[in-house]
């Protein structure tokens, strides 16, 4: 259930959350991409063999996989600016700790601290729900979205002219900069949510979740060095199966869960997750080729034969045109609603990776490629969390997104372990090295379009949303969000909320609670006293109503499942009349 706080009216203004919070998405994206121009090098670098040097990358993935849907929920508890910062921090010392050693251990140490800050993207999305008007969430929420690609655009080739003509491990420290900026920024203009949830840390859960995730994504991206078939393989994916089986058990079983099931399942919130796996693997898709395609030499008769700079500079329009469709995706969806928008941007992406089918001849051309695949990403990234936060209260929004971000991680690297294997299994090979062909780029790409059509027909099957943000408890025009309900709503409770005169309560919140008694929907009363609340199926409830200054009312109703309102008023006594009542008794 979700408690607000509230703050003193002369808070800071929330001119710089949306800049802040997206900078520190930037920040966690440019810790992702900065090893990768020295991804080759790296087993020189570490004095190792290319199998060991791979775990520099597979660590950060499997600890920002693990964090991002734990520091969700542990912001929805105990605030998610604080999380935020948390996550922060974890990242600068993970980024001093590899920039100080080449040792093997070390570094994977290091990197796995730094992966931790992926649970900034859905604490940002967070706290932008809890902070701003309604009006501006969409393209703030859109810009924080993006950010990681966005982030990757502009480190790739910073990191690359960096790693050209100074020592790698500048690379780390240039993260860790950026972490103490981002945390200062924070702490100087972003609030504290007053938004949280009740209920304690689920321990347990956490503990499983992360078991079953890297057993899930080790074999998912060591698979390749190990084998397919590996009994090794094999194993841990059958371990990762048994765990978040037995783990799905037991938190279904709780009352306050790590990840709520029951709201995971719902079709929006289902069918928003399975869309972002296949969105995340059409994003790393043109990652792993472009580069690749524009650094080989121009002697394989059809590599571009640019540098590692020039290279980095051509993918870079892939993050900046994400920025840049923000505001556009903002109109689109006021206009059209988040699900038009999701397939939208991803049927552009699919034109994109159609059109580098026949454009892989010259540098142009795959600029070109970037900035159409690019402009898909973002709208279709920016959809998502909107959609996700159209489907669950706020109380639940850092963890819900938390785990939509997970989705798309996971997305990326089914994306890296399938197109690894596609560039390997065509690769030729030459002087003892594997030189991938444009066969397998080709292939590569119309993977990356079948995982789009692939969403495409998931997100046809979203329940239409025709706003955005609607959902949100704190707007600059509650009123008008609670009377957009009340006028909205075709089968659920409705009425007023009175106080003992008779006269509407505004800014009352009504709680709706279903038989096991889990919140199932919450809402803010408008002017008149009025609200209106959906219900996600017949049955028993109790509706609790809360107001500053008046003892709560709490009353059971039922809904039949008709496809009408139910009517249900709640009268409130103020404080003081109450402990004057109980005085005389």
């Amino acid at each position: 259930m979700t408690q607000t706080t509230q703050r003193p009216t002369a808070q800071r203004g929330i001119r710089g959350v949306v800049p802040v919070l997206a900078f520190a998405g930037i920040t966690v994206a440019v810790m992702q991409t900065l090893l990768v121009p020295v991804i080759k090098d790296l087993p020189v670098l570490l004095g190792t063999a290319p199998s060991n040097a791979t775990w520099v990358l597979t660590s950060t993935l499997l600890a920002g996989a693990v964090a991002t849907p734990i520091m969700g929920r542990l912001g929805d508890l105990y605030g998610k600016r604080r999380m935020l910062l948390t996550s922060l921090a974890v990242m600068v010392v993970g980024s001093l700790v590899a920039g100080f050693t080449s040792d093997l251990i070390v570094m994977i140490v290091g990197r796995a601290l730094q992966g931790f800050a992926m649970g900034a993207i859905p604490l940002g999305i967070g706290l932008m729900r809890d902070e701003l008007p309604r009006e501006k969430l969409g393209s703030a929420m859109a810009l924080m979205s993006s950010s990681i690609g966005v982030g990757g655009g502009l480190a790739l080739p910073l990191a690359a002219l960096v790693a050209q003509h100074a020592d790698w491990h500048a690379l780390f420290f240039g993260a860790a900069g950026l972490g103490v900026v981002a945390i200062l920024l924070t702490l100087f203009f972003v609030p504290e949510s007053s938004v949280k949830a009740e209920g304690s840390f689920d321990v347990l859960g956490a503990i499983g979740l992360s078991a079953g995730l890297v057993l899930f994504l080790l074999p998912i991206t060591k698979g390749s060095d190990w084998g397919w078939t590996d009994p090794m393989t094999l194993g841990l994916f059958g371990a990762a199966f048994v765990v978040l089986v037995l783990w799905g058990v037991m938190e279904l079983k709780l009352k306050a869960p790590l990840v709520d099931l029951r709201t995971t399942a719902r079709r929006e919130v289902l069918l928003t997750n399975l869309a972002s796996i296949m969105v995340g693997v059409a994003f790393y898709a043109i990652s792993l080729v472009l580069p690749q395609l524009l650094q080989l030499p121009k002697a394989t008769g059809y590599g571009l034969g640019q540098s590692m700079v020039v290279a980095g500079l051509c993918v870079a329009p892939l993050g900046l045109t994400m920025m840049f469709t923000a505001p556009v995706y903002a109109r689109l969806s006021a206009k059209y609603g988040p699900k038009i928008t999701l397939i939208l941007g991803m049927l552009i992406i699919a034109i994109g990776y159609g059109a580098g089918l026949g454009l892989m001849s010259a540098a142009w051309q795959t600029i070109v490629i970037s900035v159409v695949v690019g402009a898909g990403i973002g709208l279709a990234y920016s959809s998502l969390p909107a959609l996700i936060i159209g489907a669950v209260d706020a109380s639940e929004t850092g963890a819900a997104n938390g785990l939509n971000t997970l989705m798309r991680s996971i997305g990326t690297s089914v994306s890296s372990a399938v197109i690894g294997m596609v560039l390997a299994n065509t690769a030729n090979h030459v002087g003892g090295a594997a030189v991938p062909t444009m066969h397998g780029f080709r292939i590569s790409f119309l993977i990356a379009t079948g995982a789009v059509a692939m969403g495409v027909l998931l997100a046809v099957f979203l329940p239409k949303q025709r706003q955005a943000t609607k959902p949100q408890l704190r707007a600059s025009s509650e009123e008008d969000a609670a009377l957009e309900r009340a006028e909205e709503v075709l089968g659920g409770f409705r009425g007023q909320v009175l106080d003992a005169a008779g006269l509407p309560v505004h800014r009352a919140k009504v709680t709706l609670i279903d038989r096991r008694g889990r919140q199932a929907g919450a809402a803010l009363t408008d002017h008149e006293g009025r609200y209106a609340l959906e219900v996600p199926d017949g049955g028993s409830y109790v509706l609790a109503a809360t107001a500053t200054g008046h003892a709560p009312r709490a009353s059971a109703a039922t809904h039949h499942g008709e496809d009408r309102p139910v009517d249900v008023d709640l009268a409130l006594e103020l404080i003081a009349q109450e402990s004057r009542t109980a005085a005389r008794s």
